[in-house]
């Protein structure tokens, strides 16, 4: 197993989960222009996969983390989370991580 090291500082904006509900009780999601309010900004990494997703390590504080919730970096680059999920080592809050599978937003274009 690879080390991870933080390459990046990242601010997760994270939706409202769940989304509200109309009146007849279907989820309504949030307009698509409008990014939710930064929740922190944590050292983490970035780092693009073969396949043109981007696998990223938060900090553990960022948990919870959600499909939809987007993260930003200091240059501008942005990624909407598919999966992630907390990794928690007993013992040993050092190694303690959020890994997560994202996409690119908007995509590269090659």
């Amino acid at each position: 197993m690879a080390v991870v090291l933080p390459n990046r500082a990242l601010t997760l904006y994270k939706l409202d989960h769940p989304w509200v509900r109309d009146a007849n009780g279907v989820p309504v999601p949030p307009a698509p222009n409008q990014r939710p309010k930064a929740r922190g900004t944590w050292p983490g990494s970035a780092l693009e996969q073969p396949d043109d997703t981007w696998s990223l390590r938060l900090d553990p504080a960022a948990w919870p983390v959600k499909p939809g919730d987007v993260v930003g970096d200091e240059t501008g680059m942005m990624w909407t989370i598919t999966t992630a999920r907390s990794h928690r080592v007993p013992g040993c809050l050092a190694a303690d991580y959020v890994q997560a599978t994202a996409t690119r937003n908007p995509p590269e274009v090659p």
